[in-house]
């Protein structure tokens, strides 16, 4: 039997990474076999790329450069990581995916969603979620969330200014509205039992 593949997106601060652990315990506990993974990372050749793309001592990469080092170590992730446990009858839960790319190179970055897919479409087979949670939160409690997540340790992306990432929300919401059959979008406004009880509402229909 194929597993499924569940793909956490949004933008900074709204608990993907929480929400992609509670949903792998809960999936567990019902005897479902799950890999939680992250994006960029997943495999020793992604966890490089990652450190490459994020660490803020290193100069900024030109947004086609920083495209092609996401498809990069996605392709690996895909190849040695999420396919096989898909293969193997596994779930997949990814904190971020290719709307990720989307939504910060092709729509924040300027570089445009056809390009993003493109580069998609080679490195990784266009291969999409099963379904795409897009986590959407905004004020003060994502400004509480990333604080207390970065301190003043901010990441090369997540450091980009307000408008950068005002661009990255809209993107998301652009890109939830015209695939409503892939996307679920969830109120992440609350405490972490609260967002996981709307997402297991929405995938419920994976479960039956």
């Amino acid at each position: 039997m194929t597993g499924r593949f569940i793909a956490l997106e949004g933008g900074e601060g709204v608990g993907k990474s929480t929400q992609a652990r509670l949903l792998a315990d809960v999936l567990t506990k019902r005897g479902i076999e799950c890999v939680i993974t992250r994006e960029p990372g997943g495999t020793p050749g992604a966890e490089a790329i990652r450190a490459l793309l994020l660490d803020p001592a290193l100069p900024k990469w030109e947004i086609e450069a920083e495209a092609l080092l996401f498809a990069a170590a996605r392709s690996d992730h895909v190849a040695r990581v999420i396919r096989p446990a898909l293969a193997a009858g596994q779930w997949v839960i990814c904190d971020r995916f290719v709307d990720s790319s989307r939504a910060y190179q092709g729509g924040a970055g300027g570089l445009g969603d056809e390009a993003v897919l493109a580069i998609h479409v080679v490195g990784s087979y266009g291969l999409l979620p099963d379904m795409t949670l897009l986590l959407e939160a905004q004020g003060e409690a994502v400004a509480s969330r990333i604080a207390a997540r970065d301190g003043d340790a901010a990441d090369k992306i997540g450091g980009r200014g307000n408008g950068f990432h005002d661009r990255v929300v809209d993107a998301f919401s652009a890109l939830a509205a015209k695939e409503p059959e892939r996307f679920r979008r969830i109120d992440a406004v609350g405490s972490p039992d609260e967002v996981h009880a709307r997402i297991m509402a929405a995938i419920e229909p994976l479960l039956r």
